[in-house]
């Protein structure tokens, strides 16, 4: 599996952004999708994920309530909506494809190369 991330930036706090994951290859496995992001100095930290129908989503404390994953299975694509974007935010952000769901990053089999988001206060 393939992933290309895309749609990082600059913003100021309060604004929102959409971050767009496509993946090719062996999409059809049914991979749970899944965002991290990685700040300066900083380990990798689990953002949000989701299964392959949609209908399960998991988050991290610090987005529940600003950041929504979803995803169209047609597109082959997952995306992570973020809302009310603080300077603490940012980071660069990676998607991540794997078999079962795990908030450790080092349990995740495909990565996308990252996209930088920055949030100036």
């Amino acid at each position: 599996v393939q992933l290309q991330a895309s749609g990082g930036g600059l913003v100021q706090a309060g604004d929102s952004l959409t971050l767009s994951c496509a993946a090719s290859g062996r999409t059809s496995s049914g991979y749970i999708m899944g965002w991290f992001r990685q700040a300066p100095g900083k380990e990798r930290e689990f953002v949000a994920a989701i299964n392959w129908s949609g209908g399960n989503t998991y988050y991290a404390d610090s987005v529940k309530g600003r950041f929504t994953i979803y995803r169209d299975n047609a597109k082959n694509t997952v995306y992570l909506q973020m809302n009310s974007l603080m300077p603490e935010d940012t980071a660069v952000y990676y998607c991540a494809a794997g078999t079962a769901y795990y908030r450790d990053y080092r349990r995740w089999a495909y990565w996308g190369q990252g996209t930088l988001v920055t949030v100036s206060s």
